[in-house]
């Protein structure tokens, strides 16, 4: 509830909300105000002295006192100056004392052009460094693929610990040492282990912690390219602005988004993008002729080999992908028809997709976003380790586990920006946590309890609990005392709650787990409980495929293999992560004619007759449905033909549309993506609401185009002197509001929802968000982008009365779950070196009890086989997952399935392991 309050600075008196301290006040007002260790998302500790303002007690004083803007209220009735003599002179004279010991490196920092050290020492007006003695200087360290050390650069704000510590729950980062001589590192040299290191790139003021992937080939802010984006790496939706300069990514950094991801990535999403730059992509159209020699091609002689090779077809069936854009999906459903369309998802995923989103819709509560999850005082999470699986949600279930110090605080009259006095009167007091899961997850360090258990298991728990919730679900048969104890305990904790949240998802590809999860939803929405259900799926446009309705994946291998159709086009989907090597290389060999479009030189690319280059997410445009229904558009970062004009990269949906024109042998027409996103959308009742996730190609402001390049952009001759001595015209871009140039707007005074990079005058650090926002830490004054799609109905749904039995294990057999990997399980961020830098060796999970009676130890070789596939693992014995399962990490080829029946043994001496 938002308390305003009148307060006056510098003579004028404006209404804030009093809940603030002063320098989010004014921060919110638009007044610049220099600090250093204050940031919206960590409150408040006084370290760095910076946001000195003088306050009056009233009318009357005329002397004042320094105060220290971040560590005062908002109170109703303060009078403050900014501009007063004295704390212009205190601020300018702490910068020069935290620069004592600052390198003079700035043309060399990786963090030159986005400072915000940079950025408060212009604003204070500090230009001479009168200190003339030797400098202290420390010895860095290496920190892994990620992140570069640079301890010299510091100027002990304590962000980093705060966010790294406190918020994201790492412990392998710590401060060491005292007064001016304080160390901000590892304990020893080695990797950051948390998932959220990336963030301290731009929570850090200075250089100390820099982009190390973006090192290797830096590019001063100015000079990269930007624009508005959506993470691919998993379904949650995060808001990113990636940077390019000479057709390549340098860097992704976080857009801000007031509902999702606000502040903060993973480091998946921050750092996997290198697949996009990879030398081995394929950049022209190949022909694979029967020689087995590949031809390069143009894209008229591409266009007209594939429209007379499906010509010929007799039938044509098109396999579609969640990792692909609706609108590329759309336009492969319209060339080979309803009928034989397929998603291109597993039926298993595929029926988990559809169970989850008529839960959505009917399972009487809401589906929170990233900021809502935050304000939940009560959590069950059902079968999913967010931290693997969605690790941005995981990041908020665990604000909103700690955020309990906040209620305490706020009943001692305790504002939640003090945050050194929240944590000293919380200490460990939190919400209620509780996880059913397989294995040790990344949340168990703050939950309340931690249950793991065999799928099958976690469902019956989950019904259990529903039970308990409202004795109209369905009873469980054969619960035993233990597990029944539990799961009144755990309903008797969401029904005290003032917002429950039920959290559950595909990872485990168990319907009745996420069942469970809808009948704890309808419980406690019959019992009145204003809580919310969130449904995790696999990838990032799982939902918006599932929509789109159609046929699984082994429907269309079906179809090819028994001779049903003979041609097939495969868009963007690497079919051998899906499904059983054996299953696919059967249909595609039945097939005449396979054609492929991707941006990935993948197994199935290399299967295909002709091989169609796709546009990666930083090369088109798209609409993308996280897993919370929202909608959102992604918009092209740069032309690949600028810098590499023997390319010929389209998006899919570009491609698909030319080869249906050459099919029916029509000129191929200037679509735009906002015809082709209205035909989606017409198409397909359920993404009517597409059209309006983001503004079309003809928005302007103030008669221009939205600048994808910062102003002082330079070097666009220089960059294709090689090709040219002289300046082409950028490329133009029909699709898009935005230009390929500097030439058009970048301000922040004007509303906007689609911001490609985060500047405003004196503020070139990531901290320029502030200007962006309605608040401090609020909403984009233009409106948050995207549009959701999936909302709940007033009618609730019956319960489901299909209880599994519990599990056993049979002698000799396993049970097969498939773990999700934040590193490595994905598709494309696996391609990514860093990323597989970051990796955890690849190993079978196996508990104790189950090594012991294969006489197998930790390290050694095991096979595994199931009913289609055999691989061999070096072995982890894993003492939290129970007997009779076998823990099998996601990402591999051999494509396990959670559920499998599985056989272990030991394997022969010498078999080859994986790598």
């Amino acid at each position: 509830m938002t308390v305003m309050a009148t307060i006056q600075v510098d003579g004028r008196s404006y209404e804030v909300d009093g809940k603030d301290n002063l320098l989010q006040a004014c921060l919110t007002l638009g007044f610049d105000l220099p600090y250093f260790c204050w940031h919206p998302a960590l409150g408040s500790v006084g370290a760095c002295r910076q946001c000195a303002v003088k306050q009056y007690r009233d009318a009357d004083d005329t002397q004042g006192a320094l105060v220290m803007a971040c560590m005062v209220p908002a109170a109703d009735g303060s009078r403050i100056s900014i501009e007063d003599e004295q704390a212009r002179e205190f601020r300018a004279s702490v910068i020069e004392w935290l620069m004592v010991h600052h390198p003079h490196d700035c043309p060399v920092c990786e963090e030159g052009g986005h400072c915000h050290l940079q950025d408060m020492t212009v604003m204070t007006g500090h230009s001479r460094r009168r200190y003339r003695f030797r400098k202290r200087t420390h010895r860095n360290q290496y920190l892994g693929p990620f992140i570069a050390h640079e301890m010299n650069r510091c100027i002990t704000c304590y962000r980093c610990v705060r966010f790294y510590r406190d918020y994201a729950g790492g412990e392998d980062l710590g401060a060491f040492g005292a007064n001016d001589n304080v160390y901000f590192g590892r304990h020893r040299e080695g990797v950051l282990e948390n998932e959220f290191s990336g963030n301290l790139t731009e929570v850090c003021p200075t250089g100390v912690f820099t982009d190390r992937t973006h090192s290797e080939r830096y590019t001063r802010k100015w000079d990269l390219q930007f624009a508005p984006s959506v993470c691919h790496q998993c379904s949650v939706g995060c808001n990113i602005s990636p940077g390019e300069r000479y057709g390549d990514i340098r860097r992704i950094e976080n857009r801000y988004h007031g509902e999702v991801n606000r502040f903060f990535l993973c480091d998946r999403g921050r750092f996997g993008y290198g697949y996009v730059n990879r030398d081995d992509r394929p950049r022209r159209p190949e022909w694979h002729g029967e020689t087995e020699e590949t031809v390069t091609l143009d894209v008229d002689e591409a266009l007209d080999r594939g429209a007379d090779a499906l010509r010929e077809a007799r039938r044509v069936i098109g396999i579609g992908s969640p990792r692909a854009s609706l609108e590329s999906n759309d336009q492969l459903r319209e060339l080979v028809g309803q009928a034989n369309f397929s998603t291109g998802i597993a039926e298993r995923e595929q029926v988990c997709l559809t169970r989850m989103r008529r839960l959505n819709r009917d399972a009487g509560l809401p589906t929170p976003t990233l900021r809502d999850v935050e304000s939940h005082d009560a959590i069950l999470v059902l079968g999913e380790d967010l931290i693997q699986s969605a690790a941005r949600l995981g990041l908020s279930v665990r604000q909103a586990v700690l955020a309990r110090r906040e209620r305490l605080a706020e009943a001692r009259g305790i504002p939640a920006w003090n945050a050194e006095a929240v944590m000293t009167l919380a200490q460990d007091a939190r919400h209620p946590l509780f996880v059913a899961y397989p294995t040790a997850t990344g949340l168990d360090d703050v939950a309340d309890r931690c249950l793991r258990q065999a799928p099958d298991d976690i469902a019956r728990l989950g019904f259990a609990v529903a039970h308990a919730i409202d004795v109209k679900a369905p009873a469980v048969e054969g619960i035993d005392e233990s597990t029944k104890a539990t799961a009144e305990h755990i309903a008797e904790t969401l029904l005290a709650a003032k917002r429950p949240l039920v959290i559950s998802g595909g990872s485990l590809e168990s319907t009745a787990i996420i069942e469970a999860s809808g009948n704890i939803a309808r419980a406690l929405a019959t019992r009145g409980r204003r809580g919310g259900l969130m449904l995790v799926r696999r990838e990032a446009n799982s939902t918006g495929v599932e929509l789109l309705g159609s046929r699984p994946l082994e429907w269309a291998l079906d179809e090819l293999t028994r001779g049903a159709a003979d041609a097939v086009v495969v868009l963007e989907n690497d079919l051998h992560q899906r499904l059983p090597s054996g299953r696919v290389e059967r249909a595609l060999s039945a097939a005449r004619t396979v054609i492929v479009l991707d941006h990935q030189r993948t197994s199935i690319w290399e299967r295909a007759d002709l091989g169609l280059p796709a546009a990666s997410f930083a090369e088109g445009d798209g609409t993308l449905v996280s897993l919370e229904g929202r909608a959102q558009r992604f918009f092209q970062v740069f032309e690949p033909r600028y810098h590499r004009p023997e390319t010929r990269i389209h998006q899919g949906w570009r491609w698909l549309q030319a080869l249906r024109a050459s099919l029916k042998r029509r000129a191929v027409p200037d679509v735009t993506l906002d015809a082709v996103t209205r035909d989606c959308a017409r198409h397909h009742p359920a993404l009517a609401g597409i059209v309006e996730a983001s503004p079309s190609a003809d928005q302007r402001v103030s008669g221009l185009k939205l600048a994808r390049q910062p102003h002082r952009y330079s070097g666009r001759t220089a960059m294709r002197a090689h090709l040219d001595v002289s300046e082409p015209r950028p490329p133009q871009d029909p699709d898009t509001p935005f230009t390929f140039s500097m030439e058009g707007y970048y301000g922040f005074d004007r509303p906007r929802r689609e911001v490609p990079f985060a500047w405003a005058p004196g503020w070139n650090s990531p901290q320029a968000w502030n200007k962006f926002t309605d608040e401090v830490g609020g909403h984009l004054r233009g409106g948050d982008p995207g549009v959701r799609l999936l909302e709940p109905t007033e009618d609730i749904g019956d319960y489901v009365n299909e209880i599994p039995p519990p599990f056993t294990s049979g002698v000799g057999e396993w049970q097969v779950v498939v773990l999700p990997r934040l590193f490595g399980g994905e598709e494309t961020s696996s391609r990514a070196t860093p990323i597989m830098a970051r990796a955890a060796a690849v190993r079978l999970h196996l508990s104790e009890e189950d090594a012991r009676r294969l006489e197998a130890e930790e390290g050694d070789t095991l096979v595994v086989e199931t009913s289609l596939t055999r691989l061999s693992l070096p072995l982890r014995v894993d003492t939290t997952l129970p007997s009779g399962l076998v823990g099998v990490p996601a990402g591999l080829e051999a494509a396990l399935v959670t559920g499998d029946r599985a056989w272990l043994s030991l394997a022969p001496e010498g078999e080859e392991e994986p790598p």
